[in-house]
This record gives C-alpha cells, sequence and structure tokens, in this order.
C-alpha cells in the first residue's frame, strides 16, 4: 500500500470527509533535503469535515496528526489545508 492511500484511508476513517484530496509531491522535491528516494516524502493534503467546525486551527492539525500515527514519522513534509 503507498502511502498516499494510507493517508487517504485512515483521514477518511477519522473524520469523514465532505472531501479529501491528497497530492504526493514528492517530485518537486527530488535531490532535496528530506527526499528519501522512495517517491513518498512530500505531500500536501486538502481536507474538509464536520468534525473540523469546532476546532481551532492547531486543534485541527493536531486531530489530523494524531489520526495519522505513525505515518507522520514516515513523511518529510505534510502540508494541510483544513477546513469544517
Amino acid at each position: 500500500m503507498t502511502v498516499k492511500t494510507e493517508i487517504e484511508e485512515r483521514l477518511r476513517r477519522a473524520f469523514q470527509p465532505e472531501v479529501l484530496e491528497v497530492v504526493n509531491e514528492s517530485h518537486r522535491h527530488a535531490g532535496h533535503a528530506g527526499d528519501d528516494g522512495s517517491g513518498e516524502s512530500h505531500f500536501k493534503v486538502m481536507i474538509r469535515a464536520a468534525a473540523f467546525a469546532p476546532m481551532g486551527r492547531v486543534a485541527r492539525h493536531r486531530a489530523v496528526h494524531q489520526a495519522l500515527g505513525d505515518l507522520t514519522t514516515r513523511v518529510h513534509a505534510l502540508a494541510l489545508d483544513i477546513g469544517g
């Protein structure tokens, strides 16, 4: 299973989002710091879910990182665009 697929599955399970887009941007960072050569080091996530509505920005980011668990240690960069 790819890291992208794992991210999608964990976020869907945790938040039942109305919108979820996970983009692997690793190719844009080839040869830069954090590129481990796997092609799965840099991701951008856009997620919209009702579960985020009562949360502030920091709480939303913490909730996403908690849902992703150990994946956050396997990914060098994770850009988040989170809305409720």
